[in-house]
């Protein structure tokens, strides 16, 4: 199981790859890794900012991307798609790479 600091430097080691391949502008990690709850089965949740307006299969592609490269199941999270009731919550809690 990997640790929040673990997957902060993976992800930031392919910043430059995401925002060439996959127009990331910005990319956060919250939930349960950010508060030390994860487990074995968590998923990582990890909060992306687009350049310009991306398609559910491009989004479904960057997550299987992510997934193989840090060998844990990632979450993606459009920021623009973030549920107005969970907003202040995960904004709050978002740890950036």
């Amino acid at each position: 199981m990997r640790t929040l600091d673990e997957i902060k430097k993976i992800l930031a080691e392919h910043k430059e790859e995401l925002k060439e391949k996959y127009k990331v502008k910005e990319v956060s990690i919250f939930g349960s890794y950010v508060k030390s709850e994860q487990k074995e089965s968590s998923d990582v949740d990890i909060l992306v900012e687009f350049e310009k307006p991306v398609s559910l299969l491009q989004i479904v592609s960057l997550e299987n991307y992510i997934s193989d490269f840090l060998g844990i199941k990632a979450d993606i999270i459009p920021k623009k798609n973030i549920r107005k009731e969970l907003k202040d919550v995960i904004l709050s809690e978002a740890v950036p790479v």
